[in-house]
């Protein structure tokens, strides 16, 4: 079984409180976004995993597709069999595109479906969730506002980005979501709003979006690197309607009008970065 699990984008990203736990209680739009890794997963008489493409730095066993299969194995037991994996990276990590989180719940839909586990999506998002904050969402994989620490989903009736062309420019740099935490402070202990209608944001004309939708997290990551704030001006600079970082990584995008954004051109202008992908949503 072959599939190819997609990244997302954030519009807007709320912190807005610290909890007892150590995680912190957000508010964002999740996207999918048609860029995609490469998943195969086959029945074999013992487990394999490899991994290829975009070097994500770790041993196998640490891999959240491995970790994603003994999760599957620990709820199912025998009847879940050894099988071969082999994982094609082509989403850039550190990049807040979600691309782990979308391999690993990828891997829970395909064992599920692949054995007959019987799993619905509710359950599916309960394990997903186990495995990261943003991995529940790659579940249903469709349009929705997240709260809490990102797997309580309220699902959109609507893609805002349809019928637009989205740039996403990754450059030579990493944001750790560690790194992005250090620097911030919560929406409540700034006496900010923390309950904006993100969902009610989208709803109004693109181009009124710069004055209302914000990442919390721009602010202190733009300080540490400033090479990421000049992509966001750039792309304002090149005719984008909207333009913000996605999540807590290092990826800038743009949403353009297609009757006036040429992607060839838009393509050459950004193709000094190491990574950029532009497309029709």
């Amino acid at each position: 079984m072959l599939e190819y699990p997609n990244c997302k984008i954030n519009l807007g990203l709320h912190v807005v409180r610290r909890r007892n736990d150590g995680y912190h209680d957000l508010e964002s739009l999740f996207i999918p976004v048609p860029l995609c890794d490469e998943l195969e997963i086959n029945p074999s008489t013992r487990f394999s995993f490899m991994q290829s493409g975009i070097n994500v730095g770790c041993y196998p066993e640490d891999n959240i597709v491995v970790k994603a299969f003994n999760l599957m194995r620990k709820e199912c037991g025998t009847r879940l069999p050894d099988v071969e994996i082999h994982l094609h990276k082509k989403i850039p990590f550190g990049a807040g595109l979600g691309g782990g989180s979308s391999d690993a719940a990828f891997t829970l839909r395909m064992l599920n479906n692949l054995f007959d586990l019987g799993m619905d999506n509710q359950r599916l998002r309960i394990l997903a969730a186990k495995l990261g904050a943003d991995c529940a969402f790659f579940i249903d994989n469709l349009p929705a506002l997240a709260k809490g620490i990102g797997y309580q989903l309220t699902t959109l009736d609507f893609n805002p980005l349809k019928g637009y062309t989205l740039l996403m420019v990754k450059p030579d740099e990493s944001v750790s979501t560690a790194e992005a935490y250090r620097g911030i402070t919560p929406r409540e202990q700034r006496s900010i709003q923390t309950t904006c209608d993100l969902s009610k944001a989208v709803t109004r004309p693109i181009g009124e979006w710069k004055e209302l939708i914000v990442n919390d997290f721009e602010e202190t990551v733009f300080t540490h690197h400033p090479r990421l704030a000049a992509i966001k001006e750039e792309l304002y600079a090149e005719g984008a309607l909207y333009a913000s970082m996605s999540g807590s990584g290092s990826t800038i995008y743009g949403i353009f009008n297609p009757e006036s954004a040429d992607a060839k051109l838009l393509n050459k202008t950004f193709s000094k970065y190491d990574n950029t992908f532009i497309y029709n949503i």
